[in-house]
């Protein structure tokens, strides 16, 4: 072959190497996970020169569930490429001590200043010391997330407010050394906070939660799961709240009507869980029913809703017409599901009203559990919801 037609074919190979396949890798390496977007950086020279060069390939970092997280935070943070990181994620990281946190505020200082988002969950080996030294040197921090950790207390949380003031989202899951005292710094800090996740803090009393709920009237979301020591007297002011969407009220045993229907004035609240709030009656769940009209999500498996552990037919219609605009929203798309598991006292009454309304949209039905619907076999369930493709019954 003549080397003037190599000529040709080589320049062509070199330019589709160098140009295109690093302009079509650029696209798609957006939408790749961390550890194959890193791999790519190995396959030749002008990829490598391309995607470093592409500062949005690497704005996280990810070392979730990894082993020697630590040192490889370091070595991360290091490189040029990750000078405006945004988000790191260490939850349930080997190997990541506070001694890690340390290097990093005395050698990554640079890299952490446009740190947004920062998870921790399950780094039970950092203290208050940790997060001492992480937020010193991230504060633009937004979201902070610190689950399953018993070494943080109140000194930890401490720390967060003083050095970063634009956090509108905190996980404090699984904390069971804060108290109120904590609550109390974060009330009178983050007037903002749209999302606080309180599970299992058990040193919390009613009185740190009303400074939450008095002064950080922007919470869309608060979690307060396996939190028994609350009373009625707390849960009345989440009806302060106007912009709460979820709320997450399981084991709450002490609250009551009462305190059910003071929440009940929460009118955006799309998701409710009341499983295990045992001193709830139905007069509460009507409540909610006629107060919650943006409801979509409700679970009070195990609430005894009356005296004798039964949900009278009145209690399972009234929630029945809240949930109806789901049925309309799903409506587009031709489908619907609704779950029903657990729900002792929902009887035949309770499906012919959703038939009445749903039939031609409902496909999935989840009755498990719910003893008191008796027409439950293939042919009655069709006859009321004629577009049933799935269905659970079992008792």
């Amino acid at each position: 072959m003549d080397a003037k037609e190599i000529e040709p074919k080589q320049t062509a190979t070199t330019t589709w190497n160098r140009e295109t396949i690093p302009k079509v890798m650029k696209i798609v390496s957006t939408k790749l996970p961390q550890r194959d977007l890193v791999s790519l950086l190995l396959v030749s020279p002008w990829l490598y020169r391309t995607l470093t060069c592409f500062p949005p390939l690497w704005m996280a970092l990810d070392f979730r569930e990894m082993n020697k997280a630590g040192d490889r935070l370091i070595a991360a943070t290091s490189l040029p490429r990750y000078q405006h990181v945004k988000e790191i994620n260490l939850e349930f990281a080997q190997d990541i001590e506070d001694e890690h946190l340390e290097v990093l505020q005395s050698k990554c200082f640079v890299s952490l200043q446009k740190l947004e988002s920062l998870n921790l969950n399950g780094c039970q080996k950092i203290s208050d010391k940790g997060i001492e030294a992480i937020t010193s040197t991230c504060s633009k921090l937004k979201v902070f997330s610190i689950y399953w950790n018993v070494r943080v207390t109140d000194i930890g949380i401490k720390h967060v407010v003083e050095n970063c003031k634009q956090i509108v989202d905190l996980n404090f899951s699984g904390c069971k050394n804060i108290s109120d005292k904590a609550l109390q710094l974060i009330a009178e800090n983050y007037q903002e906070l749209e999302s606080l996740n309180l599970t299992r803090c058990i040193k919390l009393t009613d009185g740190g939660l009303q400074q939450i709920l008095s002064k950080c009237s922007s919470l869309q979301s608060l979690n307060l799961y396996a939190l028994s020591s609350f009373t009625d007297k707390a849960y009345k002011k989440i009806s302060s709240l106007p912009l709460l969407k979820f709320l997450d009220l399981c084991g709450a045993q002490n609250l009551s009507d009462e305190g059910l229907s003071c929440i009940a004035k929460c009118k955006n609240i799309v998701s409710l869980n009341l499983t295990w709030c045992v001193r709830v009656t139905d007069v509460g769940v009507v409540a909610i029913a006629e107060g919650c009209t943006s409801l979509e999500f409700l679970s009070f498996d195990k609430l005894e809703l009356c005296s004798r552990g039964t949900v009278p037919d009145k209690c399972a219609l009234a929630l029945v017409i809240p949930l109806l605009p789901v049925c309309q929203f799903f409506m587009k798309w031709r489908m619907m599901f609704w779950i029903l598991f657990g729900i002792v006292g929902v009887t035949d009454k309770c499906l012919e009203v959703l038939s009445r309304f749903c039939s031609n949209t409902v496909t999935t039905l989840d009755v498990n559990g719910c003893i008191g619907i008796k027409k439950r076999s293939r042919d009655e369930l069709l006859q009321l919801f004629p577009r049933l493709r799935c269905f659970k019954v079992h008792s």
